[in-house]
């Protein structure tokens, strides 16, 4: 009888110690179990000259991140989170290309950037070594996409179909006001971007009957624009069309502004510093500028609810925050439908892409060449307060206001 009580005992004693191991072993089983994060490297440059720009767009990044790992991740992955690998290119394309390499070493299944082109180009080709998908979320130089890397993707549209719309856009504009403007001096910074959208522009003006008085190069940084500003006044132009970065277009903008360079309008094609913040902070030299740029569909519920939740927080809702977002979110579109981060299959997933749950004034993503066939930008025209679309018709907010008032 004693030795069946023992045994009884035991048995139950190891019944239990049984249970207790499954118990504590079982938290890390299921942690094991859990689905590795993807690493996306977000390579933008986030200190030097182009510091403004590149961190909105590691923020519209990241917004994106956050947004879908709140929604369980990618569901196909089984809950994969998303997880931001940070580079900052220091607005130095061989800093991006050593970003690439060192993001590289970390495991990153892909990476999002760059804001510049002069660093896009580079930094996708080191990628391109290791057949990683890079999505470009601004970056306007068609020579991104026209190299044949298959690992390249951009939304948005460079700046031969960004200067083709923007020529059609002032072409009707110009038109319905009498023909008005019949000369231009174009100003760009030095690097691709610049060099590159003004040669599209000043070989198109002239198809409009707009005639390139001279075409005027700055450096990065330029600090002062005095000499440039004079030159302008001395030629008379009806236009003056600008194709720079945050810093020099701004300070451009105010030089013109203070000469009192009498013009029937501003204007720009991807102007970097035509956003909220200039109507923020320099309301009375915003006032009538337009621009030719990357935006958001303002008839879009989501966008408008975006905007609002940014600036509730002290943030503007810059063409950076959103195109980095919808880049994010389209790499993450592919990664469901590829059900796995494998780069080969994702990029694969990318090819074929019919992605349209975006905010952008365009249709179903459809990629040629790593080209969005689909992404449109838009006329826009700042007021002291906000900035609106003006053109195409049917995104319009508001007509145009063509020419501007002349200075008293």
């Amino acid at each position: 009888m004693t030795s069946q009580i023992t045994d009884s005992r035991l048995s139950r004693r190891t019944v239990l110690k049984a249970g207790a191991a499954t118990t504590v072993l079982g938290a890390p089983g299921l942690l094991l179990a859990q689905p590795a994060a993807v690493k996306v490297g977000l390579v933008h440059p986030v200190s030097g000259g182009l510091a403004y720009s590149g961190g909105q767009g590691r923020l519209g990044c990241q917004m994106a991140i956050d947004e879908i790992n709140a929604a369980g991740g990618i569901k196909s992955m089984g809950g994969a989170k998303l997880e931001a690998a940070l580079g900052d290119s220091q607005s130095r394309p061989e800093v991006g290309v050593a970003e690439v390499e060192r993001l590289h070493q970390v495991g990153v299944a892909a990476y999002v950037g760059c804001f510049s082109s002069a660093i896009a180009l580079p930094a996708t080709q080191a990628a391109a070594k290791y057949n990683t998908p890079f999505m470009i979320d601004v970056g306007v130089s068609d020579l991104i996409v026209r190299r044949g890397l298959k690992n390249v993707f951009r939304l948005a549209p460079g700046f031969g179909k960004c200067v083709d719309d923007a020529i059609a856009g002032l072409g009707e504009i110009n038109k319905a006001a009498g023909g008005v403007a019949k000369s231009a001096v174009l100003v760009h910074e030095e690097s691709e971007f610049g060099t590159g959208t003004a040669k599209l522009l000043a070989d198109r003006l002239p198809g409009i009957s707009i005639q390139v008085a001279e075409v005027i190069k700055h450096a990065n940084p330029t600090r002062d624009f005095s000499n440039v500003a004079l030159r302008i006044k001395g030629l008379k132009p009806d236009l003056v069309i600008m194709s720079n970065y945050q810093n020099e277009y701004v300070l451009l903008a105010r030089t013109l502004h203070q000469q009192r360079v009498d013009l029937d309008a501003m204007f720009s094609v991807l102007g970097g510093g035509f956003n909220f913040r200039l109507v923020k902070e320099q309301p009375e030299i915003a006032q009538h500028m337009m621009d030719f740029n990357h935006w958001y569909n303002p008839r879009n519920a989501k966008a408008v609810a975006m905007r609002k939740a940014l600036e509730d927080k002290g943030g503007l809702f810059t063409f950076e925050v959103y195109c980095g977002y919808n880049s994010v979110k389209c790499y993450a579109d592919a990664l469901e439908r590829a059900r796995t981060a494998d780069k080969e299959k994702v990029i694969a997933a990318l090819e074929v892409s019919t992605w349209s749950d975006h905010f952008m004034p365009y249709g179903p993503t459809r990629f040629v060449d790593g080209q969005n066939t689909g992404g449109r930008a838009a006329m826009l025209q700042a007021s002291r307060t906000d900035i609106n679309v003006v053109w195409p018709n049917e995104f319009a907010g508001a007509k145009p206001i063509y020419p501007r008032p002349k200075f008293g």
